[in-house]
Formats: C-alpha cells, structure tokens, sequence
C-alpha cells in the first residue's frame, strides 16, 4: 500500500500517516460562512482538500473514506446582510449554499460525504456545552456562556503559542462578565432580530468554534484522522475547537493530523476589496475563464506555500491544458502511474504531481496522461466545451492532437523527415497547422477528410 506523509501542524514536522482505521479513513474540513459568493481564497482549501480526499479514495478505496465539509449558517455577518437586505436569513443561506456548491462544482470538486448546516446540530451544540459547564470547563453568565481557557493545559499548543503571549498580541472580545480576557464564547444570547433557540442559558445562539466540534463528533466520533483548513483558522478557531473537544471528550484525541493551506495572492499582493483586486470564482468564471483552469493554477503552487493568482498564470494553464485535453480525447481510458501517486503521497506535491503531467504529455503516453489529470480533478469525463475544435469529434480532436505530439517528438530527436511527412500527412487531411509559442493550434479546411486523416495516424 501506498505509504502517504501529510505535514502535520500541531507537531510541525511531515509524518507517515496511518489512519486510526483503514476501513474508515474520516476527514473534517471547514467549510464557509454563507453569506455571500465565494471568493479566490474561500475555493483554495476546497481544491486542496478534494485532492487529498481523491488521494485517499484511491489509496484505501472509495468506500473506505469519510470527508465531512460543514456549511456555517448562523452567524453575525449572516444576520447583518439579512438586516440590510430585508431579506428572510433562510433565504439568504440556501441560496449561498447552492452557489456555493455550482461554483466549487465548476472547479471540479467532488461534494463530500457530508455536508452538515450548523443551524441542524444545535440541540447537540447545547449538550456538549452542558457537559463542559458540569466538567468546570465553562461557566454561565449573564446569558452568556464561555470557555475557560486556563482550564485546558494544552492550549496554544496548535498555534505554538503560550496563552500569555496570545493575550498580549491578539485583539480579544473585551466583556465585564469574562473570568479571563481569553475565554470565549459557546453560547450567546439573541433578540428579537436575531436567529435564536431555547436552551438552558435562555433565548439565543450558539458561538462560532463550537459548531465544528459538535458537527465533527456527531459525524465522525471523538477520534477521526484529518482535519483541514485554511491557516487564517489555525488561531483562534482551530485552537479553540480542539480545547472544547478534548474537554468535553478526553477520551478522545479530536483530530490526529492538522493540515493547513497558506494564503493567496493576486498579482503579488494581498486580495483586498480596496485594492481592487478581489475576485469570487464566480466573477472570473464569467469572465470566461474555466473552472479547470482556476484549478490547475491552484494546484500549479505547493499548499503550503503562498499562492500568487496573475492572468498571466491562467492564460499559460488554458494553452497547457487544450493541448493536455486534446491529448487524452483520443484515450479510451485510464492506467495509474505509480510515480504521480508517490508524488500526492508526498504531502500532496501538486506542483510536482503537474511536473509529471508534462512529461507523460510529452512522451505520448495518453492513457496515463488521463490517470494523472483524473487524480489531479482535471478531467471530468470529457473534453470540456472550451476546448472542442468547430467541426471536430472528441475522437478526431484526439487524432490530431496526437499526430502533432508526435511531429512534435520527431523534432526533438531531429528526424525531420518524420516530422514533415507528418504535417504534410495532415494537409492532406485538410487540417492547417498554426505553430504558436504556447503549443501547435489546427483548425479544419474545406478538403477535411477524416478517412485520409486515419491513413495518417495508422501510418505514423
């Protein structure tokens, strides 16, 4: 079996990874706030974590996988687009769910096995509250009820930080009623404005942190292998869930692996609404750029390593990806290259995994072409509509894109018999050449004749 190594936050070092049970390999991965489009930065923990999830599917098998990916739906910013739209907060959640779902759609990623709402889990919410305050882990005030930091002797240890050194450099919610500046919120109290349910406390809502560790132990138990996010979470968010999971349930070790995605960029600086350089996916999917192309400029730079979104990159994806898609439309199917696989294993190395792309692009090998392209969620079955050539089948696409690599290999080796008698081969087909720095282009000419278009191929 496949031996995978995942950098694991919480110990800072890349460590062989062995799940707690390989029958049931269980992932947590936090999900958005919805309460409006998705933007750049929302989607690239979405793509990283399909990977590894399509990764772990392969290695263990499609059975054998559990990814839970939660959707929060109660929460301040949510009730405050509700107040200045006049809109009821149900509909402003289902309809940022679905976009939700059709635009991480459109990027390729598979829906996970669970998709669980926050607004479904309170009642478990409540008791998992109740049982920290009867442990002495929290205590209710003033409708309130908090978690008292200084009760868990592990915190900070994910984030790497004492909690001293926290209070001194974090901006924490300043409360009269607080025993401790770094305690926080589990439950909240609600007005009439506000989303709201009965509990022991009175009318209100449940804090922010506790709904993952909630959802996590009602879905995946108290113990599960993986749990992923963007770093922006890692403190107070990640820090805070492990706290109250362990806290609630010590017999349990809440996430074995904690693994974090860095942070993207736009044209080399900080995404920012001010800087008029903040995109949702949606906004560059109407502007005419593929799904698969916003992917492969994802998976082009190593998780863990800033990501720099330039229209440059993506104009270099869309070239390499027609010529990969053409490549594999002559493929009738699929064959593992164990040296893909052992690059994913590695920490998911996308950057080297695409390396190997080219490679097998280069070399003509299609059928794995289309294995590497299938791991990387690139291919979804087909030749997407952006790439189809006017007046070709899948399967003549296909042809030529072969008979061009293969003009383009005979080159290299400076056979340039072989490369000329392939491009008059295709003139003869009736289909004209444009030779472009970024690949071979063809289009079909009036004397198209697929028949001499097989001659061609089947005498290459």
């Amino acid at each position: 079996m496949t031996t995978i190594k995942l950098h694991n936050t919480r110990t800072r070092k890349k460590e062989e990874f062995t799940p707690l049970n390989e029958k049931n390999v269980q992932m947590y991965v936090c999900g958005p706030t919805v309460y409006d489009r998705a933007h750049l930065g929302n989607a690239r923990p979405v793509v990283v974590f399909d990977v590894l999830y399509r990764l772990l599917r392969h290695v263990y098998g499609t059975d054998h996988v559990t990814y839970a990916r939660n959707f929060t739906d109660v929460d301040d910013k949510i009730n405050t687009r509700a107040a200045e739209s006049g809109r009821p907060i149900s509909d402003i959640t289902e309809e940022t769910i679905q976009w939700f779902l059709d635009d991480m759609g459109a990027l390729g990623a598979l829906k996970p096995d669970h998709m669980p709402r926050a607004t479904k889990y309170i009642p478990q919410m409540v008791t998992m509250i109740e049982k920290l305050i009867a442990d002495g882990h929290a205590y209710a005030v003033e409708g309130h009820v908090l978690f008292r930091v200084r009760s868990y002797k592990e915190y900070g240890k994910l984030s790497g930080r004492s909690v001293d050194d926290m209070i001194a450099g974090a901006r924490v919610e300043v409360a009269p009623f607080k025993e401790d500046p770094m305690d926080f919120v589990l439950w909240k109290p609600s007005n009439d404005a506000q989303p709201g349910w009965d509990s022991p406390w009175g009318w209100g809502r449940p804090g922010w942190h506790i709904e993952c560790s909630a959802m996590a132990y009602e879905l995946l138990g108290e113990s599960f292998d993986i749990h992923g996010g963007g770093n922006d979470l890692m403190f107070p968010h990640h820090e805070n869930e492990i706290a109250q999971s362990c806290c609630a349930h010590p017999e349990g070790g809440f996430a074995k692996v904690w693994m974090h995605n860095e942070m993207l960029q736009v044209e080399g600086k900080k995404m920012s609404k001010s800087l008029g350089n903040f995109f949702t996916v949606r906004d560059l999917l109407d502007q005419g750029i593929p799904g698969e192309v916003i992917r492969f400029v994802f998976l082009s730079t190593h998780y863990r390593k800033p990501m720099d979104w330039t229209a440059e990159k993506a104009r270099e994806a869309e070239a390499t990806l027609r010529k990969w898609y053409r490549l594999v439309g002559l493929a009738g199917g699929s064959s593992c290259y164990d040296p893909l696989i052992q690059a994913l294993a590695d920490d998911l190395n996308t950057h080297e995994a695409i390396s190997l792309i080219h490679a097998l692009a280069n070399a003509g090998d299609v059928n794995a072409l289309r294995f590497g392209l299938e791991m990387l969620g690139l291919w979804q079955g087909q030749i997407p509509k952006w790439v189809e050539i006017e007046g070709f089948t899948d399967a003549e696409v296909g042809t030529v894109s072969d008979l061009i690599q293969r003009r383009e290999n005979a080159r290299k080796k400076k056979d340039f018999a072989e490369a000329d008698r392939i491009r008059d081969g295709l003139t003869r087909a009736g289909v004209k050449l444009v030779d472009t720095p970024q690949g071979t282009e063809f289009e079909k000419l009036p004397n198209y004749d697929v028949n001499v278009l097989d001659e061609v191929w089947g005498g290459a």
